[in-house]
């Protein structure tokens, strides 16, 4: 059946559908749904594909189809809710533009990543999934906590523009970083593999500790993705040979 050709394509537009309704959330200062529809996208964006590589179903228009959506639920969205965020804290409006830097330059690293034969299996630089999960979480948290030192940092003229710089030049770096996708060719090795491991360990004990302290669920991305950016970074300071 020529069908299964559509259907990851088909998976990939519901991504690119669930971050274009979640910046018109997210401008109608509404973040805490925005970041649900972006949480629908990347798993949207995880099972696109797999199912390409389930049924066989590659193409080039598919390739080009995945970074635009991305660009939308990953770079678009979470540049709107971090404005939002800093708006709604009360910020310079001159400052909360600066965030917008996360789009164009998830737009940049969407590009090059289509170039690049070297990210097969794993990435160079941030991907944007990731830099999008930081945000979004973070103009969650900040939303339904308006009474936390997060949300009062979020008003600050300086914290949120420098949390989307480092963010947004993590995404064009030459930084190896890890991919969680599994399937995609060959046996990972070992250092990749405890790589992965130690990540779902941490995401593990932040779950837990979130249950424990009854602290705001919003908090496991948060922290999950924060600590995936930290151990891509120790591992680049001990390269085993």
């Amino acid at each position: 059946m020529q069908i299964k050709k559509f259907i990851p394509n088909t998976i990939t537009l519901m991504n690119l559908l669930c971050g274009s309704v979640g910046v018109i959330f997210a401008l109608e200062g509404r973040p805490d749904i925005a970041f649900w529809l972006m949480l629908a996208a990347a798993v949207f964006d995880f099972c696109d594909g797999f199912a390409a590589r389930l049924l066989h179903a590659y193409s080039d228009i598919g390739k080009e189809l995945d970074s635009l959506s991305d660009l939308i639920s990953f770079g678009l969205l979470p540049s709107v809710m971090l404005y939002g965020a800093m708006a709604d804290a009360g910020a310079p409006r001159w400052a909360c533009f600066v965030p917008l830097l996360i789009a164009a330059l998830s737009a940049l690293r969407l590009a090059k990543f289509n170039l690049d034969e070297r990210q097969h299996e794993s990435f160079l630089g941030l991907p944007t999934p990731a830099c999008a999960m930081v945000c979004g979480s973070l103009a969650y948290y900040v939303f339904v906590h308006p009474e936390s030192r997060l949300a009062a940092l979020c008003g600050e003229t300086w914290f949120l523009p420098v949390l989307a710089l480092g963010l947004g030049l993590l995404l064009v770096s030459e930084i190896p970083m890890f991919s969680m996708k599994f399937g995609k060719g060959a046996k990972p090795d070992v250092v990749t593999q405890v790589k992965r491991i130690a990540f779902l360990t941490v995401i593990v004990l932040i779950a837990a500790t979130t249950a424990i302290l009854r602290l705001n669920w919003s908090l496991i991305p948060l922290g999950a993705f924060l600590a995936y950016i930290l151990e891509n970074l120790l591992f680049l300071l001990y390269r085993p040979k």
